[in-house]
């Protein structure tokens, strides 16, 4: 019987399996760029930062799953909430707007990626999608200045994972996303100046379902 050379340890695997996935997620922020400046009303985002945050945002699930801290179910969920967020964010911060090229199919994306987990979790999210959106689109008809009508579209696609995990996330992340907008206003220059909530909303989304998932 032969021994496993020292490559074969978990740590080598897991920083193997990390580094792969920061190199696919790189390749990966490249194309989204390129599909934000093709979809209807394109988009021109910076290259570099698509690539480098999308590197960061696939290799930290890769890394995650690969040491056997979350479910590899979880995994596809888990990077395409990782596309979401950089796509959506890059446009949001350069345009001020979430167009419905990529607020709508995005749902259905995120519903698919709940395939492997079973029909359990593509129940909850389709509810989460239906209260997140339907809570984002009450506040949007009540103070129309305060959350705009893309982020009421982005809303479904982000309910989706977050109430499959945990329903606790999917309330969460609207109170963290808040919190981080209050913060930004606060230290700004010019706290009149308008805000976009979907970079703020898309990374709590990420976040409280890192935390979801993670948990035991």
């Amino acid at each position: 019987m032969t021994r496993c050379p020292r490559l074969c340890t978990l740590e080598d695997v897991v920083i193997g399996v990390v580094v792969a996935a920061a190199a696919a997620g790189a390749l990966a922020g490249v194309a989204v760029r390129a599909v934000l400046a093709r979809m209807r009303r394109g988009v021109l985002v910076a290259g570099v930062p698509c690539a480098g945050a999308l590197a960061v945002l696939w290799a930290v699930p890769a890394g995650v799953v690969a040491a056997g801290a979350a479910p590899p179910a979880w995994l596809p969920a888990w990077l395409g909430l990782g596309v979401l967020v950089v796509a959506g964010s890059a446009t949001d911060l350069a345009a001020r707007r979430l167009p419905d090229a990529l607020t709508r199919p995005a749902t259905v994306l995120a519903l698919a990626t709940l395939l492997p987990l079973g029909p359990r979790a593509v129940l909850a999210g389709l509810l989460g999608a239906v209260v997140l959106g339907g809570a984002h689109a009450a506040v949007h008809l009540a103070a129309p200045g305060t959350l705009g009508a893309g982020d009421v579209k982005l809303a479904p696609a982000l309910g989706a994972p977050l109430a499959a995990a945990a329903w606790s996330a999917l309330a969460v992340a609207p109170v963290l996303a808040a919190a981080g907008v209050l913060a930004l206003v606060l230290a700004r220059r010019e706290p009149r100046a308008p805000m976009p909530f979907g970079p703020p909303l898309l990374a709590a989304s990420w976040v409280a379902l890192a935390t979801a998932v993670i948990a035991p």
